[in-house]
């Protein structure tokens, strides 16, 4: 072999693995259009473009947000003066989108009776009729990976559209990114949090984490500071809290406040086999992989001896990390080989899930040096 087709492997190896880490490090929440949704259109990066009226950097860690104005002294700068929101989005756009996400079957029929209340609520108010006051703050519940931050990004967008929420923005946080280890603490960081989501949609997972118990526990002051925000601003902000179906309903019954704000309940169902094979396929169009036919087959038996415990497996994540498995043993496939194409580059063979799958070891393709 001579230098050039040395350069080469590198270069397939390189390739490959630019792949895996993009795709490891592009998450779930900054996906321009994730597993649920539809496939970027041609030419589209979907880690990086984000949808037309989406708002961008909408994950603080912990509630956190960078101030890039500083004073010291006489020398002071202004602070940069804040973005505009984006312009609201077509509710038949929005609704077009949800459509085109992958199971969610009960949780988009409430999401349509809820788009319909909220019209009629609306329309009500603007011929001078009586309207009863809404209620938007919601409990999501469901094993992990069931698409519940894609439908509270999707709700902000929507309470946006229909001129319930001045900004539709989501800020997602947990239990360490409302409390702190000291007395006073907890309540001006869950303040810092709650006037970042204030326009938008807060969205607490894992909620239940926040009723530690603990004698010196202070998730209760950020659950009470969350409760007097929601009432605050109830025209301009909305709260999702969301986690496993027991401890979300333990959670939201062991407080008075909790109950008598909280009367929304979606349930997200763990998804079937035949969905998640769907989503595979979805991630294959995304990436530019084409799934030869014997694989397929392959594909699915994957997908089913893996996902018994959906728990543990993770539903669409657990279905991305197959995902995942399969690029590296395609990489190491390709880099195995002299001469590499663009369909090469694109196939996904049967022996790279049989590898993965740890059943037998990738073949070498044709005129691949021997070990």
């Amino acid at each position: 072999m001579d230098r050039r087709q040395v350069s080469k492997k590198d270069e397939i190896i390189l390739q490959q693995l630019e792949v895996i880490r993009t795709m490891t490090e592009n998450n779930l929440n900054r996906m321009g259009a994730d597993f649920w949704g539809t496939p970027a259109a041609p030419g589209e990066d979907a880690a990086d473009t984000p949808r037309p009226g989406a708002p961008r950097g909408d994950r603080p860690q912990g509630g956190r947000e960078e101030n890039t104005a500083s004073s010291t002294g006489n020398d002071a700068t202004e602070p940069p003066a804040a973005e505009a929101p984006p312009p609201p989005e077509k509710i038949e756009d929005l609704q077009a989108e949800l459509e085109g996400y992958i199971g969610l079957a009960s949780v988009k029929k409430e999401v349509k009776n809820l788009i319909n209340m909220v019209t009629v609520h609306k329309l009500r108010k603007e011929q001078g009729l009586p309207a009863a006051e809404l209620s938007l703050h919601m409990v999501f519940s469901g094993n992990p990976g069931t698409g519940k931050t894609t439908i509270a990004r999707i709700m902000a967008r929507i309470y946006h559209s229909l001129g319930i929420l001045s900004k539709g923005q989501l800020v997602e946080v947990d239990r360490s990114g409302l409390v702190a280890g000291y007395v006073g603490q907890t309540a001006l960081k869950a303040k810092k949090v709650i006037d970042s989501a204030l326009g938008g949609v807060l969205f607490i997972d894992e909620a239940y984490a926040l009723n530690g118990g603990a004698e010196n526990d202070f998730g209760q002051e950020a659950i009470d500071t969350v409760l007097k925000a929601m009432e605050d601003h109830r025209d301009d902000l909305v709260v999702i809290v969301a986690g496993y179906d027991r401890l979300m309903d333990r959670f939201i019954h062991s407080n008075p406040g909790l109950e008598s704000r909280f009367n929304r309940f979606l349930h997200f169902a763990d998804y079937t086999v035949n969905e998640m094979v769907k989503i595979f396929e979805m991630q294959c169009k995304k990436g530019c992989y084409t799934l030869e036919p014997e694989a397929e087959a392959l594909v699915r038996d994957f997908i089913a001896e893996e996902s018994g415990d959906p728990v543990s497996f993770g539903n669409a994540r657990g279905v991305r990390n197959l995902f995942e498995q399969i690029l590296v043993n395609q990489a190491n496939r390709l880099a195995a080989m002299e001469q590499v194409t663009r369909e090469d580059l694109m196939a996904i063979t049967p022996a790279d899930v049989q590898a993965a799958r740890g059943l037998e070891a990738a073949a070498p393709a044709p005129g691949a040096p021997a070990e």
